[in-house]
């Protein structure tokens, strides 16, 4: 049996069953939602969700329609991460609205040939040796679906985690932030605006059809207890109180609050059920992180699957996804912590503190790019044999080929590339074999690789520096 079910039509999801599909692997979605969600929790794209669509040939949809933004903040600081300075063809963040990248996410997955079920939602799941049994509420009716796996894509309150009995182990939240999409008759200019200050913080942001968003945060909501209905008024001061003026704020569409509540499953994998996305980690949503970590989750796992049902993966390499994928979600909660930290730090010696850290960011350039590679994704780095190589687990850069392609390209079939940067290459069955134009002089790490095998997720499965060739 080589079917997959995925519970979530969200970004997570449906990139996933987009990146099955491309290896053939049959694959239903199954979306409670009947309707796609107006509201757009995330707006942001960032670097390495760019390179991953990239690498499968569907990024222009994207940046035909975003908005590109040069640089990035971290927990609201008003210095921000000049992301020029990162090693990526896409040196920004892209504003686009969540809502409009599940619309494109999902037309590609249903193009790839993806059943993707709107209104079916997930109750409850059995599993054997041989697979595992799914029960269904659809439109007319209850209904099961037997798979060879399921992968909870659905959220923070998710259904197939809690059925698949994995824990969900975290903190409540203590502070709320604030949420509004409203029009600004007098808006603020830039990209970007930004303050703070002993009242709080508020963050400005343009959305498509002359809507703003702002979201901030401020002392009156700290505490356990969610505040109640935010309320435009409610909205209104707060703003006013941090940046002296509510920008002409009116005829709201989306108004909000979300905690600090900040949880990780226990493990990525229990028998023939995965997770994946929001359904695997909860946090504050600080730098717009959420969905492009949920993507990454997608495009580790997508391949290990495929592999896994096609009977040619290697002992463990299902397991890998939890080994791999557990630690950055530890570290986005981490990530995600620190800024809480620095966005409530209303005190005087809080403010003080966010003060030095800005000045860091804005003097410092090694300091600004580590915080800039780490938000933007660029530095994930899976774990390796101590008698690896050293670039093993590594994102590969988009290297150039000598027959004027790049790396990216050579990607976009969903297989490995075996990559040769002296020699001329011999073909190698089931792989994609290149040529590499040169040895990239600018990056030391490559400068004396001689072949390297690029896993299909972009991250270096082995790479020498010998005369011996690497074999698949």
């Amino acid at each position: 049996m080589e079917h997959v079910v995925i519970a979530g039509g969200g970004p997570t999801g449906l990139w996933l069953a987009a990146e099955l599909r491309l290896a053939g692997t049959p694959v239903t979605v199954l979306e409670a939602r009947h309707a796609r969600d107006p509201h757009s929790k995330a707006l942001t794209l960032h670097p390495r969700t760019l390179e991953i669509l990239a690498f499968r040939g569907v990024v222009e949809p994207f940046l035909a329609e975003g908005r590109r933004i040069p640089s990035g903040h971290f927990g609201g600081l008003d210095d921000r991460m000049d992301f020029g300075a990162l090693d990526t063809p896409y040196p920004f963040t892209l504003a686009l609205p969540q809502a409009r990248t599940e619309e494109l996410l999902e037309a590609y997955a249903v193009a790839s040939g993806a059943d993707v079920r709107r209104g079916h939602r997930v109750t409850g799941l059995t599993q054997d040796e041989d697979a595992v049994t799914v029960e269904v509420a659809g439109p007319d009716g209850p209904y099961t679906l037997r798979a060879a796996h399921l992968v909870g894509c659905d959220g923070t309150r998710s259904t197939v985690r809690e059925a698949a009995g994995i824990a969900f182990p975290g903190t409540d939240a203590t502070t709320w932030g604030w949420l509004g999409d409203v029009v600004l008759d007098a808006p603020p200019e830039g990209a970007v605006y930004a303050a703070s200050g002993p009242e709080g913080g508020v963050m400005v942001v343009p959305m498509p059809g002359g809507v703003h968003r702002i979201v901030g945060g401020d002392h009156d909501s700290d505490g356990p207890d969610h505040p109640g209905e935010l309320t435009l008024d409610a909205l209104r001061a707060k703003v006013t109180r941090v940046a002296g003026t509510d920008f002409g704020m009116r005829d709201p569409s989306w108004l909000s609050r979300f905690g600090n509540a900040t949880r990780q499953a226990a493990t990525y994998r229990e028998g023939r059920v995965l997770l994946a996305g929001d359904a695997a980690h909860m946090h504050y949503p600080a730098g717009g992180v959420g969905l492009n970590v949920g993507f990454q989750d997608a495009t580790n796992l997508s391949w290990k699957l495929a592999a896994a049902l096609a009977g040619t993966a290697p002992d463990g390499l299902l397991d890998s996804y939890h080994a791999e994928r557990h630690p950055v979600g530890a570290d986005l909660l981490l990530s995600t912590r620190a800024q809480t930290a620095l966005m409530n730090a209303h005190s005087a010696e809080g403010q003080d503190l966010r003060t030095l850290l800005s000045r860091l960011i804005a003097t410092v350039p090694a300091f600004s790019l580590s915080l800039a590679e780490r938000l933007s994704g660029l530095d994930v780095a899976y774990p390796s044999p101590a008698s690896g190589h050293p670039l093993t687990g590594h994102r590969a850069p988009n290297l150039e080929l000598a027959d004027g392609t790049d790396l990216f390209t050579a990607l976009r079939p969903g297989r490995h590339v075996l990559l040769h940067f002296t020699d001329t290459p011999a073909p190698d069955p089931g792989v994609v074999v290149a040529r590499a134009a040169s040895r990239p002089g600018t990056r030391p790490a490559w400068s004396t690789v001689r072949t390297a095998l690029i896993r299909p997720d972009g991250h270096v499965a082995r790479a020498s520096d010998g005369p011996d060739p690497i074999r698949t």
